[in-house]
């Protein structure tokens, strides 16, 4: 089946709303309504959410369906598949999602991170079915999923499902040879299956720009007036089959940046790619735990800051040293689980899209902190 996605009236950015501004808790407002205006502003018309995403519909349907004409922008969302029961029946997300975003249609309608497992659930419940169903009354106008698994799980879900238009992959630099990721292969194969694809994690939720990563200096070296983020978003925007990079913009500098850069893409010369391929030696010679802070293990029972901690293990991988982390460690647990109260139940390794042993990470830290 062929994708009858126009991406001629989207732009090549968009903006997941996973990690919106906030004030001690509550969203920024005039934040965010600013960037959602400078975005549309500015020819962009994509919006990311998700069923599972802390308020991000809401905020949707606050900042952006409320304020602008409903076809002057695409809104994306997504069905958790392994949350489907008896008390929430396959038609309760779809009929949720709508009631907090405002509207009676949704753009882009995704099974959220499948592999093949999650995929043969999908079948049991009748979601693929479920979801034509959806595009011919209207209530969504295009069918895909974004994938966390091996390239055969993707090869295999595509094949199975010619019904699906788009894909959303996580690709960014460090990944594209990354054993685990693969995120060549996974390229490889939705241009076998001629799926446009959709870019998510080109930051690694913001590790590949952050000022102190250790690759900071080898880009700054190289070209002082290039932003940090640029380099792993010029790797992505033009790989053959996009249509979409997806970027968590959590401030209106880092849009104000995207926009800028998305506005005239330059292909990376050769001898940036030899940055790049030292940025990642660089980067695979440190230790650590590839947490991309998506918070999809908050539903945690003991009420634990997984993602916090996670990187609080990260400092001491890189620094090999306890010291100034204890209070860290207080501060990050104060009101909340500590690592100790961690039961392994599973929940959190069951919904990391990384695939991560969080289990084990909780155990380590307990160790040296409780």
């Amino acid at each position: 089946m062929r994708s009858t996605i126009n991406t001629d009236k989207i732009g090549k950015l968009g903006f997941g709303y996973m990690r919106l501004p906030r004030n001690d808790g509550e969203f920024d407002w005039e934040h965010i309504n600013k960037m959602a205006d400078t975005f549309l502003k500015n020819g962009y018309t994509y919006f990311d959410a998700a069923y599972t995403y802390d308020g991000a519909e809401f905020a949707l349907r606050e900042s952006v369906v409320k304020r602008h004409p409903r076809d002057s922008f695409q809104i994306a969302s997504k069905l958790p598949i392994t949350m489907i029961s008896d008390e929430k029946p396959l038609e309760h997300f779809l009929e949720t999602s709508l009631e907090r975003l405002g509207t009676d249609y949704i753009d882009f309608y995704l099974l959220h991170g499948i592999n093949s497992q999650a995929n043969k659930l999908a079948e049991q419940h009748g979601v693929w079915e479920y979801f034509s169903k959806l595009k011919e009354q209207g209530k969504i106008r295009h069918i895909g999923f974004s994938f966390h698994g091996p390239a055969d799980d993707l090869d295999e879900i595509l094949t199975k499902h010619p019904e699906t238009e788009f894909v959303m992959l996580q690709i960014n630099f460090y990944d594209w040879n990354n054993p685990k990721v693969n995120a060549k292969k996974l390229h490889e194969i939705t241009l076998k299956h001629n799926k446009p694809f959709i870019v998510m994690e080109p930051l690694l939720g913001g590790k590949l720009a952050s000022k102190d990563s250790p690759i900071a200096p080898l880009f700054n070296d190289f070209d002082s007036n290039a932003s940090l983020a640029s380099w792993a978003l010029r790797f992505v925007a033009e790989l053959e089959g996009s249509f979409l990079t997806l970027s968590g913009m959590s401030n209106f500098e880092q849009l104000s940046e995207n926009i800028a850069l998305f506005s005239d893409i330059k292909p990376l010369s050769k001898d940036e790619y030899s940055v790049l391929e030292k940025a990642v030696e660089a980067l695979r010679a440190i230790p650590h735990i590839a947490c991309t802070d998506c918070n999809y293990c908050k539903d945690c029972p003991e009420n634990i800051n997984i993602p916090a901690l996670i990187g609080l293990y990260n400092d001491f991988l890189r620094h090999k040293t306890e010291t100034n982390l204890i209070g860290t460690y207080n501060w990050l647990t104060n009101g909340r689980g500590k690592t100790k109260d961690c039961t392994a139940c599973g929940v959190c390794e069951t919904a990391c899209p990384q695939d991560l042993e969080v289990i084990d990470t909780m155990s380590k830290l307990s160790r040296m902190f409780d």
